[in-house]
């Protein structure tokens, strides 16, 4: 059983399992609220406006008569305001599910009633013919909404019969999907989440075209754009792989100019390294035929793109939370809590419990003055560490075993503590039940005795195999109790927590299998009984520093 107890313990999966049914469910039904979080952030600088409907479908705006368009999906407009610019005879109806996205639209400089008509829809829910009239759009412009099938039988409805469906989107083989593959962010195949909760889908020609056919569209035209696109910065080279492809109804009026369905392929060949601002494009010969395209298509690279090729983080990504802890504010980076479903370690966040611990410590500096202070998990923040040292406590040390979340929190010491706090404070990487770094942890204390008096945990009781391992830590490392010591004074496990996926009983069991004693709850603690964290809470003020009701607080003692 020792060796159970000592061995690591994998908290965090590195399988490449996917994204869980708890986290696919959330996706579907919050895919409205994660786009309109995303156009919060970026606005209009995610893509540069996109030229290539002109470029390369410009003979489909062109011609007799005043031409009416349909983007699904329309984003913030990127793509109809070049339009519109470009053919000033067509009209544009632009809709997507996102609200925000369609407040963009409708404050754009180039937005005018009487060229534009932008409304929120659903397609997989709304009709759209209670905003269109029915067979009257000539275009519709379209990317990949999911429940594309419910998506085609609606806009079949505002299409005239003689219309075009025009279609691009990522195809299979794309870079981006590349590196989504090497995390757990599948959801289904070729379907994968994003880091800010939005999906999406990699379409293959065979797939693109059964769907299609399914819902009574036939193939005009169909082909791959592949574009290489280097960052020579970081002397990297990425290809990029788009599916775009022109529809029309099946049983609607063949143009006399097309006898088949043409294939090509927009390949890159040959090319001399290019900069993250051009592109090269050639067109492949196939069997069913040739067709010219134009080496100088624009590429538009934004801040979003170079994101998903290269990697690049958005410095939005890691945001600055500003922690007031009584006397004291510290300005603490961590990751944002919407990237939480891919991120492997949740101590990139800051989290209630550390809210509310940190503040019980700033406002009873007792707790921890003059003595010897380890805070398990703390993770990026480590603000109860922080407070500790500026508690007068003897001697600090901030323990997580995630290798980011340390290098985070020790940037985050760094810059909110000075000398001598800052002295009192070590950072050190500690996985719970690891021999070695237990007794890395015990060199540290100067003391013959060893230990720490006081042992602060927030949050770290949400992993059910993580408990055993968690008190297991807690005995090797707390200070032994002295005869002579008064309650307050005794050494303590303290820990506060929401409960989550481990129940107290749980919690309880473990601790008593090392020997913790449970002296004290919150709040659930009899008025008949001395609560020594109650104590704490004295001040009426102070229940404003409490986020949630459905924090707890535990505070044990070992039995000899």
């Amino acid at each position: 059983m020792a060796e159970q107890h000592t061995s690591r313990i994998l908290i965090y999966s590195t399988s490449s399992t996917g994204v869980s049914p708890f986290w696919r469910e959330k996706y579907e039904r919050d895919a409205k609220k994660y786009w309109d979080v995303f156009y919060k952030r970026h606005e209009d600088r995610f893509f540069k406006d996109r030229h290539y409907l002109d470029k390369e479908w410009g003979h489909y705006f062109s011609g007799a008569g005043r031409k009416v368009i349909l983007e699904v999906g329309c984003g913030a407009g990127n793509t109809i305001f070049p339009l519109v610019a470009t053919y000033p005879d067509i009209f544009v109806h632009a809709c997507d599910f996102s609200p925000r996205a369609i407040d963009l639209v409708k404050a754009h400089k180039d937005f005018t009633e009487n060229r534009v008509s932008a409304f929120v829809c659903d397609l997989t829910v709304d009709d759209l013919s209670k905003h269109i009239l029915p067979s009257s759009v000539d275009i519709i412009s379209m990317m990949s909404p999911e429940k594309m099938p419910l998506v085609l039988q609606n806009i079949r409805k505002v299409l005239k019969p003689n219309g075009y469906v025009l279609f691009r989107d990522y195809a299979i083989g794309d870079l981006a999907q590349e590196r989504f593959s090497c995390k757990d962010q599948k959801i289904s195949e070729n379907f994968y989440v994003r880091g800010d909760g939005t999906r999406a889908f990699y379409f293959s020609d065979e797939f693109l075209t059964s769907l299609f056919k399914e819902n009574g569209f036939d193939v005009e035209e169909l082909g791959f754009c592949c574009k290489q696109v280097e960052n020579r910065s970081r002397e990297i080279v990425m290809n990029r792989r788009w599916l775009q492809a022109v529809f029309h109804f099946s049983d609607g009026l063949k143009p006399s100019y097309t006898e088949s369905a043409v294939k090509f392929d927009l390949c890159q060949e040959n090319v001399e390294p290019i900069s993250s601002s051009r592109n090269s494009d050639q067109l492949c010969q196939s069997e069913n035929g040739a067709k010219e395209l134009a080496n100088d298509l624009e590429f538009d690279m934004s801040e979003g793109m170079a994101f998903e090729m290269f990697g690049i983080s958005h410095s939005s990504d890691e945001i600055i939370e500003v922690v007031d802890a009584g006397n004291w504010n510290f300005k603490i980076k961590v990751l944002s809590k919407e990237y939480q479903h891919i991120c492997k370690s949740t101590g990139l966040m800051l989290w209630e419990s550390a809210r509310l611990m940190a503040s019980v410590l700033a406002k009873n500096p007792t707790v921890v003055s003059g003595k010897r202070v380890l805070e398990l998990g703390c993770g990026c923040g480590g603000i109860c560490s922080m407070v500790s040292a500026r508690s007068a406590a003897d001697f600090v040390v901030a323990t997580d075993g995630d290798a980011k979340a340390l290098d985070m929190l020790t940037e985050n010491v760094a810059s909110n503590l000075e000398k001598p706090f800052l002295d009192k404070l070590i950072t050190k990487r500690l996985e719970w039940g690891n021999k070695d770094h237990i007794e890395a942890i015990k060199e540290l204390n100067d003391d013959d005795e060893g230990g720490f008096e006081v042992i602060i945990g927030t949050d770290v009781t949400y992993i059910a195999e993580a408990i055993l391992p968690l008190f297991a830590t807690a005995k090797e490392l707390i200070s032994p109790n002295r005869d002579d010591a008064k309650d307050t004074w005794k050494p303590a496990l303290i820990l506060c927590h929401i409960l989550r996926r481990v129940d107290e009983p749980s919690i309880l069991s473990a601790a008593s299998k090392f020997g913790f004693r449970l002296v004290d709850n919150w709040p659930t603690t009899s008025s008949s009984q001395r609560s020594i964290i109650s104590s704490w809470f004295s001040e009426k003020s102070f229940a404003e520093c409490i986020p949630t009701t459905a924090l707890n607080i535990m505070y044990f003692h070992r039995e000899e």
